[in-house]
């Protein structure tokens, strides 16, 4: 029995494919792991999506494989499509002010670039 989709994922920019394409093979099975599930379930438990307060609807979609941690930015555009930006291994409790900064200036680019089309 074929899988229904529920949400369709895209990616904008390098920065995500520059971030997937460093990590090892594992690490990027896990990744697409945890992405076939946001595709796919209903509802998305927050152990692998989480909004990040005060971002202007910025989320991150939570991996984590053995000790390490990864987090990689996106945002929903519509009600079915999210953005992957960066993306980067989480190395202290709080999440690096930079990388949303990052995150969020990307997701800013895209929005502009969709008024113009």
């Amino acid at each position: 029995m074929p899988v229904e989709i529920k949400r369709k994922i895209s990616v904008y920019g390098e920065e995500f494919w520059a971030f997937y394409n460093s990590q090892s093979l594992i690490i990027q099975n896990k990744i697409d792991w945890v992405i076939d599930l946001i595709k796919t379930l209903p509802v998305i438990p927050k152990k692998f999506l989480k909004h990040l307060e005060g971002t202007e609807g910025l989320y991150a979609i939570r991996v984590k494989i053995g000790n390490n941690i990864f987090r990689i930015f996106c945002f929903f555009d519509h009600d079915h499509l999210i953005i992957l930006l960066n993306g980067f291994q989480k190395k202290s409790e709080k999440l690096p002010r930079n990388q949303i900064e990052k995150a969020l200036y990307l997701k800013k680019q895209y929005h502009d670039e969709q008024k113009k089309k």
